[in-house]
């Protein structure tokens, strides 16, 4: 029998944003599956297309044109020019019909444009608003970007760049979070809700299992349990994850080691059997031992 489909539990609910680049647009990527109704506003673009076409102002759609086409899917995008009164009077238009503002201005460029808290909630009662900024309170104006919030929440190690985009998607989806809640107290009272987050408090939020030490190069995930690391095998590598006892002792059994107490994976000599198993194993063979033992491992190219 099929699984229902989810029911849209944001049906009804109207979401505009003037957030542009990943974290704004990766939010309301999220609430449009939800089932809001969401338009996105934009500035004046740099210019046309050969075809005609305009240029979105949006920087994501000049360095990676298809991450925004994939998080824009079933919005309406509207240019609209801010700097202007008739533009002004047409987002007002477009708040007085919505449930939720998001924008990523710094709070003094949203002062500029008259679009503070204050300002819009005396304008729109229903209106609830999620803020998203860089740092947080006092530090909302100091320029910063995914990588500064990495540095700074202590998950940048060596010189090389982060693998993903963490602060920005952790910020996403924390402004998702804040966009419910505000929503759920609207419902409940009628009235609309201000909500500001941090791309570096969602950057400090990813980083919680290091600042505890869990994956630091001495903790359980850092590398010292025999069974939760990379290893290289004959065409590529191999990420073990035989972390809780049962797990351990099917991975144990098959690199040919007696069945490990407590202490046994956290050996030297457990990482050496180990990594000798796996550097004479294919990726094919590596995957054929993880479905006939249960053994959570997944190999790389």
């Amino acid at each position: 029998m099929a699984c229902p489909r989810p029911f849209p539990a944001l049906r009804g609910t109207r979401v505009v944003s003037l957030a542009l680049n990943l974290p704004g647009p990766a939010a309301l990527m999220r609430l449009r599956a939800l089932g809001a109704r969401c338009l996105k506003v934009e500035p004046p673009g740099p210019g046309a297309r050969p075809d005609g076409r305009p240029i979105p102002a949006d920087p994501m759609a000049q360095y990676d044109r298809g991450g925004y086409d994939a998080m824009h899917q079933g919005i309406r995008v509207l240019v609209i020019d801010l700097k202007s009164e008739r533009g002004r009077a047409r987002l007002a238009r477009e708040l007085a019909k919505a449930d939720l503002l998001i924008t990523s201005f710094r709070p003094s460029a949203l002062a500029k444009l008259g679009l503070t808290w204050l300002t819009l909630h005396k304008a729109h009662r229903q209106l609830s608003m999620v803020e998203i900024v860089g740092a947080p309170g006092a530090r909302a104006d100091e320029p910063g970007h995914d990588l500064t919030y990495q540095a700074e929440a202590g998950l940048i190690t060596g010189a090389n760049l982060p693998p993903t985009l963490l602060a920005d998607m952790g910020g996403a989806l924390t402004a998702t979070e804040a966009a419910l809640a505000c929503l759920l107290h609207a419902r409940a009272t009628g009235k609309g809700q201000h909500r500001q987050i941090a791309l570096a408090d969602a950057a400090h939020w990813l980083a919680l299992p290091r600042q505890w030490g869990v994956t630091l190069p001495a903790g359980l995930l850092g590398g010292t349990h025999a069974g939760y690391r990379v290893y290289p095998c004959q065409d590529g590598r191999v990420a073990l994850a035989a972390l809780e006892p049962h797990f351990a002792r099917a991975l144990f059994a098959q690199a040919g080691l007696p069945p490990p107490d407590a202490r046994a994976p956290f050996a030297p000599a457990a990482r050496q059997a180990i990594a000798a198993w796996a550097a004479g194993k294919t990726r094919r063979e590596l995957n054929a031992l993880a479905r006939r033992h249960d053994i959570p491992l997944f190999t790389m190219k």
